[in-house]
């Protein structure tokens, strides 16, 4: 008797990738939802209006252990009842939380979203904000780390993506 074996297929390949157009819808659709840490920091460090306010949605705690300078406090659980307040509908809002393994910027974005505010979430958090060496604050003044070189490139500002 003979086997037969069938040979597993590429798992990359498994489902087959979507037509361009329809990727490219998908892309497209990602960025108007999405920014990344270095595109929000090229922006705040390029004007003194960067044309979106960036909102921290943490908690207090988590605010006075360290912050993006500039960027709005307003946890996720007062956005219903605070945000009228402290953003204006017109100016777009870009979210952020701890990082990559934390859905509280989504949280927030959603939140925003609800309440009728165009709203980006921005990628990586606090975490990769100082990951890749941007200057952030906390309640003693502020502070910048050695980029992490896995998360930005060791020798210049920009990765070239």
């Amino acid at each position: 008797m003979t086997e037969t074996f069938v040979t597993a297929p590429n798992p990359v390949l498994r489902v087959a990738p979507a037509a361009p157009a329809e990727a490219a819808a998908h892309f497209r659709a990602s960025l108007a939802r999405q920014a990344d840490v270095s595109d929000v920091a090229a922006a705040l460090a390029g004007a003194a209006d960067p044309g979106f306010v960036l909102l921290d949605s943490r908690s207090t705690a988590a605010w006075d252990q360290g912050h993006i300078p500039g960027a709005v406090h307003l946890p996720t659980a007062l956005i219903p009842e605070q945000a009228a307040g402290l953003l204006d509908r017109d100016v777009p809002v870009v979210t952020y939380c701890w990082g990559p393994g934390c859905n509280g910027a989504t949280r927030a974005a959603l939140a925003l979203a609800e309440l009728g505010y165009r709203v980006k979430e921005m990628l990586g958090g606090f975490e990769y904000w100082v990951r890749e060496g941007f200057e952030f604050e906390t309640w003693q003044g502020r502070e910048r780390r050695t980029p992490d070189p896995l998360t930005a490139p060791a020798q210049q500002g920009d990765c070239g993506c």
